[in-house]
């Protein structure tokens, strides 16, 4: 793992672990159990999904660069078929999938997208 990559990493654990603190704060203050949804399993695959693609695109951005924006895609395509393997699921058992069970899995999924956006962009920029 190259020093870019370590930077993302904790940049990606200190966001998502500030907003699964504040995430859990509010279902605290909303009297939801802290821990439901499978909120702490979604944080964590959509962490490592997020380092794993992060890791694997600034890996090839040199002999691929033409086609680092489709590896991408791909890379936010598996995280769908991710939700669909692991979440979907669970959270479609009772028939339907409720607002709290949606944000569970969509927040991280939001900021883990933004900030890899981010980052590959500035990366990007400097090729």
């Amino acid at each position: 793992m190259n020093e870019v990559t370590k930077r993302f990493s904790i940049i990606v654990l200190i966001t998502l672990g500030a907003t699964f603190g504040l995430h859990t704060l509010l279902n605290y203050c909303i009297n939801l159990p802290l821990f439901q949804n499978m909120i702490v399993e979604s944080y964590c695959c959509n962490a490592i999904i997020a380092i794993l693609i992060f890791w694997i695109l600034v890996s090839l951005k040199e002999k691929y660069k033409n086609h680092i924006g489709f590896i991408f895609l791909f890379g936010s395509g598996t995280k769908f078929l991710m939700f669909f393997a692991i979440f979907y699921r669970p959270f479609k058992q009772d028939g339907e999938i409720i607002i709290y069970e949606f944000i569970s899995f969509f927040l991280p999924y939001t900021i883990c997208l933004i900030l890899e956006t981010y980052q590959l962009s500035k990366q990007l920029n400097k090729m």
